[in-house]
């Protein structure tokens, strides 16, 4: 049967930016996709201020993201990729990658497979 998210779950992090995860391990645990028993995926709406960064990470999970507003910047060992408005960029699990935004910021969705999970992260301490 369908099940409605009625909202998301917000998730703190660091220098201003927004998380609200839709679908995954911390809004709907207790809700698996295609008879998984853990989630295959998250889904989550991202609000980045300008000149926003992370550290650098080499994550277990691929990300798809697409940019909605703004410009999302990805290092990556091969140097870095301006993905803009109507854009997107997928990563895969184990690359060694950094997001940042441009002046602008950027507003985007993220998508993980498998679900986002911040232990899974696997951050560079700054």
């Amino acid at each position: 049967m369908p099940q409605l998210i009625a909202a998301p779950t917000r998730i703190p992090v660091p220098g201003g930016k927004v998380i609200d995860e839709y679908v995954g391990a911390v809004n709907t645990p207790s809700t698996p996709l295609a008879g998984a028993s853990a989630h295959p995926v998250s889904v989550a709406h991202m609000n980045a201020p300008g000149d926003w960064s992370e550290p650098f990470q080499t994550p277990e999970f691929g990300e798809i993201t697409v940019v909605l507003r703004g410009t999302v910047l990805v290092d990556h060992a091969g140097g870095r990729l301006e993905v803009g408005e109507g854009q997107g960029v997928v990563t895969a699990p184990g690359e060694r990658v950094r997001y940042s935004t441009g002046p602008e910021g950027a507003e985007y969705i993220a998508v993980c497979l498998p679900a986002f999970d911040p232990e899974a992260a696997h951050r560079d301490d700054e």
